[in-house]
């Protein structure tokens, strides 16, 4: 009793802290909305993104969905924002690593996918309970590119398995090994103390008849089947009713293409998934009660599934028509009846879906999206931002203190071998400031990394030999 009356006390204490009501549909960009919620108030993210797939997207004629459509193609010049690019660069520097890398081995087109998905990835972290996961969507476009960032955000100690979705949609290729699988990338906020219901009937398959001859043979007083296996020097029993866990293998959930019987679901929508596919998701790793959110809702599969199997959720969503696809769907699918609130909010018969354009205003301590914040020397948003680019700031030291190195001295004729770093480093609550910023070249950028302030690594540079200017440096401090 005491812990279920723990349990509900956390759920108030959570529902409490959230800036948004349960049923809520945004209509705006989810970096925006995202930035706007309050932190860790979600249980589960479980979202369906781009893929980078170098294409366009369009709705089945005549469909529900009829007129939706998005471009999956990525320009580093047209759709980077110089804002993502000073926020991941400064704050996350292993994060830049992978979209540098990436850059480097595939492209600029996939450098600009994963500048996009990372500063949303990182908004995202913020949002999660320690308690909390959040599954990605993705295939083998971009999936070991997607890995590297998610390692880089959430920590690969974190990851808890990468999902292959057999699709059953068949192969067409003729000259390479088609792909009929898309990958689902599944990481926990807290690996250890992240929800997990592996016992959950929806995350178990039947034994094969094989299995069940061979191993269970013992009967209990009840008539069950069961097996017993010692495993380091400890016994289990496994029961022949309950199924076997299904693992990352998943070969049992058609697509919305190849399975006839799913065509009641469809909304014409271009990348729809199946509602069995994201229930699985929802039941194994949260409970009833919990909050789920989708910031790329799309034709709501995740709000759908949620609602259906009792969870509170959060869409959010930049389509046009995601409301009214979004209020079919709960009428068609879950079978609840609506009447058109104020506002274009619906009221359905377990409650109301909040439609909001407008962005939720945080009401928590307002912390950024930065893990070296979580410092003695926390600092506030309002301390840390000059409202200059890292390009202004880089420009105006340039004008002041000239092309030279301030950690060693060396002068360069090009500024591009000059690179932008702090003084007292992020993980010492260093801000981003201009008056924190300092220019060094790639070496000494290397050598500081977050360990040092300048003074220290002008006293490195001195003791290794790197110095160049003294008399330069202690004029350029």
């Amino acid at each position: 009793m005491a812990k279920k009356t723990a349990k509900r006390s956390e759920a108030k204490r959570s529902e409490a802290k959230r800036n948004y009501k349960n049923r809520t549909l945004f209509h705006a960009d989810n970096l925006d909305v995202m930035r706007g919620m309050n932190s860790e108030t979600i249980d589960l993210i479980a979202t369906d993104p781009p893929f980078n797939k170098g294409k366009d997207f369009h709705a089945t004629p005549d469909s529900l969905a009829s007129g939706a459509s998005f471009q999956d193609r990525w320009s580093w010049d047209d759709d980077v924002d110089q804002e993502w690019v000073d926020q991941i660069a400064d704050d996350w520097p292993n994060v830049w690593y992978v979209i540098e890398s990436s850059r480097e081995s595939y492209g600029d087109d996939m450098g600009a996918f994963l500048s996009f998905m990372g500063v949303r990835l990182i908004a995202m972290r913020r949002l999660l309970k320690p308690t909390g996961s959040i599954y990605l969507h993705c295939d083998s476009t971009a999936s070991h590119y997607l890995k590297m960032l998610m390692d880089a955000i959430y920590e690969q100690r974190n990851f808890i398995g990468e999902i292959v979705w057999n699709k059953q949609n068949g192969v067409k290729a003729k000259t390479h090994w088609g792909n009929e699988n898309d990958s689902i990338l599944a990481y926990a906020k807290k690996k250890g103390k992240h929800t997990f219901n592996v016992k959950d009937p929806i995350c178990r398959v039947p034994f094969s008849e094989i299995s069940l001859s061979m191993h269970f043979n013992n009967q209990d007083d009840d008539g069950r089947w069961f097996r017993r296996r010692t495993i380091n020097g400890k016994d289990y029993i496994y029961y022949a009713d309950e199924g076997r866990f299904i693992g990352n293998l998943w070969n049992d959930v058609p697509s919305m293409v190849a399975n006839t019987p799913l065509k009641s679901e469809s909304t014409g929508y271009p990348t729809q998934k199946p509602l069995a596919l994201y229930e699985r998701i929802i039941k194994a790793s949260s409970n009833k009660g919990d909050m789920v959110l989708d910031p790329f809702a799309g034709c709501a599969t995740t709000c759908v599934a949620a609602e259906r199997i009792g969870r509170e959720w959060v869409g959010i969503d930049i389509w046009d028509k995601a409301y009214e696809v979004t209020i079919d769907r709960f009428k068609r699918v879950t079978g609840l009846t609506s009447r058109h609130g104020k506002e274009r909010n619906v009221l359905l018969s377990g409650g109301k879906i909040h439609y909001l354009t407008r962005l939720p205003k945080r009401t928590d301590d307002g912390e950024t999206d930065v893990p070296y914040l979580k410092t003695k020397n926390k600092l506030k948003q309002n301390e840390v931002s000059d409202g200059l680019t890292n390009k202004e700031r880089k420009q105006r030291l340039l004008d002041t203190k000239g092309s030279a190195c301030q950690g060693c001295g060396r002068k360069f004729d090009d500024p591009r071998y000059l690179e932008l770093d702090h003084n007292n480093p992020r993980a010492d609550g260093g801000s981003n400031n201009i008056s924190n910023r300092i220019l060094l070249c790639s070496p000494c950028n290397r050598l500081k990394s977050n360990m040092y302030t300048l003074s220290g690594l002008i006293r490195e540079n001195k003791k290794q030999g790197y110095m160049k200017h003294p008399k330069l440096v202690e004029a350029l401090r």
